[in-house]
């Protein structure tokens, strides 16, 4: 068995790690990150000139929907009862046009949101680029991140302060 990777098995099989002997605690995942595109893009997004619609709108419920659906995504991920999801989207120029994305994620359970919260955010920069490659095909996302993570065994972890 792996000292390091609690995810396999004394033959260095992946199994989905057994939680039930954890107490229910209240958990709370931050994540974060970035779509870099073209100032004049960003201008269509926050006027409303996409024609595809509002991308901030889009982008937020598709990455609310991915954190619900996230054990259906990730190999070996548990199924949580999400308490609480939001997506947020901003946009600011520091040189090039920045979409920032950051989702929190809540549960009171055995395992930690931090995929579901890191899931939101990767499922919201697809959706903005998805919205936008008709106006700017060469936008690109980056710097998906945990910022925080609350609750559980390994208490409060804070990487980066949120805003």
């Amino acid at each position: 068995m792996s000292k390091t990777l609690s995810h396999l098995d004394e033959h260095g099989h992946a199994y989905m790690v057994n939680v039930s002997g954890k107490p229910d605690t209240h958990r709370v995942a931050i994540a974060r990150g970035e779509v870099r595109l073209t100032p004049d893009t960003l201008n269509l997004i926050l006027t409303g000139g996409v024609p595809k619609g509002d991308v901030f709108a889009a982008a937020r419920l598709a990455g609310i929907m991915a954190a619900k659906k996230t054990s259906e995504l990730i190999p070996l991920c548990h199924p949580l009862p999400l308490t609480h999801v939001s997506v947020e989207l901003a946009g600011h120029v520091e040189g090039d046009g920045i979409v920032e994305i950051t989702a929190r994620a809540e549960t009171t359970g055995k395992t930690g949101v931090e995929m579901e919260a890191l899931t939101a955010v990767s499922v919201a920069a697809l959706t903005v680029y998805d919205m936008i490659k008709a106006v700017q095909r060469d936008a690109h996302i980056t710097n998906v991140r945990l910022i925080e993570k609350h609750g559980g065994k390994s208490g409060d972890v804070v990487l980066e302060a949120e805003d």
